[in-house]
């Protein structure tokens, strides 16, 4: 298991909070929280969208264990699914926002990218770069070229 974040938190108290913000996340596509819990959500949202992107009964099962609420459960199999289908990564954006009064935590808003009236629009997918010539391992290289004198051939003499 990969590193993660406790959160000054029992087990049991930290998992059921990542549970019920998560499952905040996809119903309202935008919520406020701490920095640090905001990094913790986002990797927990990607991972929800990419099971309904997979659209299997068994990835229905995984995600129906996390996430709280049959309506949140459908949105992520149909709206948040169609939504990425093309996207291979990266459906959440966090924006710091400020610094909380009672005791200095930086908050930060997290959302869903590519939908409506979301805080900052997202980059234009970048385009692929176009296919390159396999290299002929037997030619010589541009270096060689420049620096190497050009051989002589011994046949003439």
């Amino acid at each position: 298991m990969t590193k993660f974040r406790k959160l000054n938190r029992p087990t049991g108290h930290r998992m059921s909070m990542l549970r019920t913000m998560v499952s905040q996340l996809v119903k309202h596509e935008r919520i406020e929280t701490t920095v640090a819990k905001a990094k913790e959500i986002r990797r927990l949202a990607d991972n929800m969208v990419q099971l309904g992107k997979d659209g299997s009964l068994c990835a229905a099962r995984r995600a129906a264990a996390f996430v709280r609420g049959d309506d949140i459960l459908h949105k992520l199999f149909t709206e948040l699914a169609y939504r990425y289908k093309d996207r291979a990564g990266g459906y959440t954006r966090l924006l710091r926002t400020r610094i909380r009064v009672g005791d200095a935590a930086p908050m930060a808003y997290i959302e869903f990218i590519d939908r409506e009236n979301e805080l900052r629009q997202s980059k234009p997918p970048t385009p692929q770069p176009p296919p390159r010539a396999p290299l002929d391992p037997w030619s010589r290289s541009r270096l060689t070229r420049h620096f190497a004198p050009p051989k002589e051939d011994k046949s003439e003499i």
